[in-house]
């Protein structure tokens, strides 16, 4: 805690007839909350002339130093000064909740909560709430404006939410307001450095505390993003829309703003604090979505050996996707996922979506047919909805084509936003203008929401690409199964340049932390559009497990995966639905060892995963039942595994094993390793 010196009241009185304007008022605490374990302390302070900051301290010692709280408004007067607590309340909550699906069953959700109103203190007397729940691992903050005379339409220009990172920090972060949307590499700079950055954004202090600063709940209003203040300030910067940035009526509630705070990197990804700061499940039973895995005409489309539009080179014909179905059935694959199978990927269709047709078949494509025919093998086909950016096009289909996606059991859709940033093309009415607006803003929030709230009543889960970001709104909407919002494994087939070997230990603790995506894994061939991928083939496997999704690709031809049975052997045994989810060991952008638990057996897997640095690991393998002996089938870098220059050096081999235990893991360069553990009968 910052110290308070308190001046005589005469010392006082001088002073404030001598520099008056010269002095600052000093800022006086009027709220606090701390965390249940006593960990955390967050106050809230309002100084001499009005302006209101929070401060959190952990162990005593300050972490987020005086940060500002308010806004700029197009329609009325700032919330910046001039502003006194009115009231404060407090409440503590200790529960568990069940995830439908998801990274563990079982979610427990442990409190202490302040919410501190707040006046103006001139005639209008507006007012807001200050809501702080503060966790072990970490609290989020939002503001709630009720209903009042004074404020009714509220039209925000910026938030003035800061975070004032009291100690010297390192930050994974990537760039803001780009063309290329979320589909950047991570950059690793000093705090001071950090430009205008996405959110979630991870930092490292100088004694080793990592935090992770991202939003949740993020419903009708504009994404977050960070610019850079003086010293170790981040402050808030609104995705931009018109008229304003974002336009409520009162009464409503902005997204949580978080912090999720712990001593260890892996901290962060056990947390569930995105999570429980969310709303319950509104959609009720949705035991109709089956976490799977699936194939499909996908890495052919990168691979410039197939393509979305039709002609001879043509990929969702009726042949090809039969032989992706029985691909699926024959190797225990639950969907099948094909690209370009309808109206409208003729010509320029980037960022020019408006002749597609979401229920119109191209001419080589039986739809009817080869969901007849997948169904008949035990297999689902996976919709694919691509809008080109012509989102208002989209939302006056999408009911048609989820109820023609239903009656056909195709039960999960991948969405598509293909265009650069801020060229999302809105129409308010047929014939209208068109105007632009960006894939973060206001407007891309609530047609997110719109699609799932059409696609749940056809029972249709929804795969969003080029997407808004996730801020855990997976457990109000459980039909938001997944999402790219990063650079995925296409950019393995034709990015200039391709991921590096660090780019998936640095998304497991920085994209990873807001929720679940769609990467598509496992291309054992290891060869992109001439070139090759930066992996070995172990590294491959272990990916099913350090990167969650509920849906998981095998992103490779099929007659890759024929040549490669024994990697392959993992791929098909790996699930996509855990009991229980634990970080064994991992620093941000070097490596990462997970271990999870299925959900429907007893088995647990392991995924570990390295940058261009060989390693040597030890993981006790605690974890696993006490007195039980398992059979740990081992997926490993082979001997002399090298990304550059031995990626396909690979073994496969069996052991027992007890949880007394310690395994010791190589991994070579850019490398990984993938393990099953079943326990012996």
């Amino acid at each position: 805690m910052r110290r308070r010196d308190r001046l005589p009241f005469r010392i006082a009185v001088l002073s404030a007839l001598a520099l008056c304007i010269a002095l600052p008022l000093q800022a006086a605490t009027v709220a606090e909350v701390a965390s249940p374990d006593g960990t955390l302390q967050v106050q809230l302070d309002v100084s001499g002339e009005g302006r209101l900051a929070y401060r959190v301290a952990r162990r005593g010692q300050p972490l987020i130093g005086d940060s500002r709280l308010g806004f700029i408004l197009r329609n009325g007067r700032q919330f910046l000064r001039g502003i006194a607590l009115d009231s404060q309340s407090a409440r503590s909550v200790d529960e568990t909740w069940e995830l439908p699906w998801g990274e563990r069953r079982v979610v427990r959700n442990h409190y202490n909560e302040l919410r501190a109103r707040f006046v103006e203190r001139d005639r209008d007397r507006r007012r807001f709430d200050v809501v702080v729940r503060v966790f072990d691992d970490g609290l989020g903050f939002r503001y709630e404006f009720p209903k009042q005379p004074a404020l009714d339409e509220v039209q925000i220009q910026e938030e003035l939410t800061e975070f004032a990172i009291a100690r010297p920090a390192t930050a994974w972060w990537n760039p803001a307001f780009e063309w290329n949307r979320e589909e950047y590499l991570y950059a690793r700079t000093p705090l001071a450095e950090v430009g205008m950055a996405q959110t979630p954004i991870t930092l490292r202090t100088e004694d080793g505390t990592h935090l992770s600063i991202h939003e949740a709940a993020l419903v009708d209003y504009a994404g977050m993003n960070l610019a850079k203040g003086d010293g170790g300030v981040l402050r808030a910067a609104l995705t931009p829309g018109s008229p304003a940035k974002v336009v409520r009526r009162a009464p409503f509630a902005t997204p949580w703003r978080t912090i999720q705070i712990a001593d260890r990197a892996g901290g962060l990804v056990e947390s569930s604090l995105i999570l429980n700061l969310n709303e319950p499940n509104r959609l009720g039973d949705v035991s109709w979505f089956k976490p799977s895995k699936y194939v499909g005409v996908w890495w052919s489309l990168h691979l410039d050996r197939e393509s979305w539009a039709t002609g001879p080179k043509h990929g969702a014909t009726t042949a090809n996707t039969r032989r992706y179905i029985d691909f699926a059935a024959k190797y225990g694959f639950r969907g099948v996922l094909v690209e370009g199978w309808n109206v409208g990927w003729d010509g320029d269709w980037f960022a020019n979506g408006w002749d597609f047709d979401f229920s119109k078949p191209t001419p080589d494509y039986d739809l009817e047919g080869l969901a007849a025919y997948a169904k008949s093998k035990g297999v689902h086909l996976i919709g694919h909805h691509e809008t080109g950016c012509a989102v208002s096009h989209y939302e006056r289909q999408m009911d048609r084509a989820f109820a023609l996606f239903a009656r056909l059991g195709i039960d999960a859709v991948k969405t598509g936003y293909v265009c650069d940033a801020g060229q999302i093309e809105r129409q308010d009415t047929v014939g209208g203008p068109v105007v632009r607006e960006w894939h973060e803003g206001q407007f891309m929030s609530n047609h997110h929401q719109r699609v799932l709230e059409a696609a749940a009543k056809h029972r249709v889960a929804i795969n969003a690409h080029e997407p808004i970001k996730d801020t855990g709104l997976r457990r109000t909407y459980p039909n938001w199964i997944s999402r790219e919002g990063a650079r995925g494994q296409e950019f393995n087939a034709w990015g200039n340049p391709p991921n590096p070997p660090e780019h998936e230990p640095n998304l497991i603790f920085t994209r990873m932390l807001a929720g679940p995506m769609d990467f598509t894994p496992g291309v054992l061939s290891l060869e992109g559009r001439g070139q090759p991928l930066q992996s070995t083939l172990a590294r491959q496997l272990a990916l099913y497990v350090v990167l969650y999704s509920p849906i998981h690709m095998a992103a490779d031809l099929p007659e890759h995966y024929e040549q490669h049975m024994d990697a392959f052997r993992f791929i098909r045994d790996v699930p996509v639905d855990w009991q229980d989810t634990r970080v064994v060991d991992g620093e941000v952008g070097d490596f990462a060892t997970i271990v999870r638990k299925d959900r429907n057996s007893e088995d647990w897997y392991l995924g570990s995963v390295t940058d261009e640095t060989a390693r040597t690991l030890s993981v006790p393998l605690g974890f696993l039942d006490p007195g039980r002996t398992y059979i740990a089938q081992i997926y490993r870098d082979g001997d002399g595994a090298d990304y550059r220059s031995n990626r396909f050096a690979f073994k496969r081999e069996t052991r027992e094993v007890k949880s007394t235990e310690t395994l010791t893991l190589w991994l070579g360069a850019g490398g990984g390793q993938a393990i099953r553990f079943v326990p012996k009968r």
